[in-house]
C-alpha cells in the first residue's frame, strides 16, 4: 500500500515536471546508471584480485623454486601479482641468454621491468574510475541547475496569475525538488565508490611495490650464488 502511494506520488511529481527538468532527471538517470556498472564490475574485479593475490603470497613464501612458482601461478589469472611476477621472469630468461651481461645489468633491467609492470597493472585497475569522480563533482550542479529552474518556473508562474498560492507554483516547486534530490541521489554513490576503489587500489600498488623488492632481494641472491659457482 505504501509502496504503491509512493509510487503514484512519484509518477505524480514527474508528469508535473517540464521538458528541461526531465532532460537534467534523463542525464542523472545516464550517470548514476554507468556509476553503478563501474562500482559493480570493479568490486567483482577486486574481490577476485585480493582472494587470488593472497594466494600468490602462499605460494611465494612457500620456498619452492622460482620455475615451480611460476607453473604454480599460472592458474592465478585475475592476480596482479602473478601479473608481474611473470612479466619479470619472462624478462629473466631473456636476460639469462645473455652470458655477457654483468649481473648488476640483469638487476637493473629487472627492476625497470618490473616498475613498467607495476605501472601497467596499476592503469588498468584505475580504468574508468575518474568517472566516479567526476560524476560525484557534477551531478550536484547538475540537480542544482534543475532546482533553480524549477525555481524560476514557479517565479514566472506566480507572475502570471499574480497569486502566491501553491497550486501556482507546485509544478516549479516539484522541478526544484526532485531534481535536487536526483543529483544527491547520484553524486553519494559515486563518491562512496570513488573512495573505496582508490583506497583498494592504493593498497593493491603498496603490495606490487613490496613484493617487487622481496622478489628482486630473491633474484639478486640467485645472481650471486650463481657467480660463486
Amino acid at each position: 500500500m505504501f509502496s504503491s502511494f509512493l509510487q503514484s506520488n512519484a509518477f505524480h511529481f514527474l508528469s508535473e515536471t517540464g521538458i528541461v527538468a526531465k532532460l537534467v532527471l534523463l542525464i542523472l538517470l545516464t550517470l548514476s546508471i554507468f556509476c553503478w556498472a563501474i562500482i559493480i564490475a570493479k568490486w567483482k574485479t577486486f574481490r577476485k584480485l585480493v582472494t587470488q593475490n593472497e594466494k600468490f603470497f602462499q605460494f611465494f613464501w612457500s620456498n619452492i623454486h622460482i620455475e615451480e612458482l611460476s607453473n604454480q601461478v599460472d592458474q592465478l589469472k585475475d592476480s596482479s601479482l602473478a601479473h608481474i611476477f611473470q612479466y619479470a621472469i619472462q624478462e629473466l630468461q631473456r636476460l639469462t641468454e645473455n652470458p655477457h651481461m654483468s649481473s648488476m645489468d640483469k638487476v637493473d633491467n629487472i627492476q625497470r621491468a618490473l616498475a613498467r609492470s607495476i605501472a601497467s597493472e596499476t592503469t588498468q585497475l584505475e580504468r574508468h574510475i575518474n568517472w566516479l569522480a567526476t560524476t560525484a563533482s557534477v551531478a550536484p550542479f547538475i540537480g542544482l541547475f534543475g532546482t533553480v529552474w524549477g525555481i524560476m518556473n514557479a517565479f514566472q508562474a506566480m507572475g502570471v496569475t499574480q497569486g502566491a498560492n501553491l497550486t501556482v507554483i507546485s509544478s516549479g516547486i516539484s522541478e526544484a525538488l526532485i531534481t535536487t534530490a536526483a543529483g544527491i541521489a547520484t553524486a553519494i554513490p559515486a563518491a562512496i565508490g570513488y573512495n573505496y576503489c582508490g583506497g583498494l587500489i592504493k593498497k593493491i600498488a603498496n603490495d606490487l611495490e613490496c613484493f617487487s623488492q622481496d622478489f628482486m632481494n630473491m633474484i639478486q641472491r640467485n645472481l650471486s650464488q650463481n657467480q660463486g659457482n
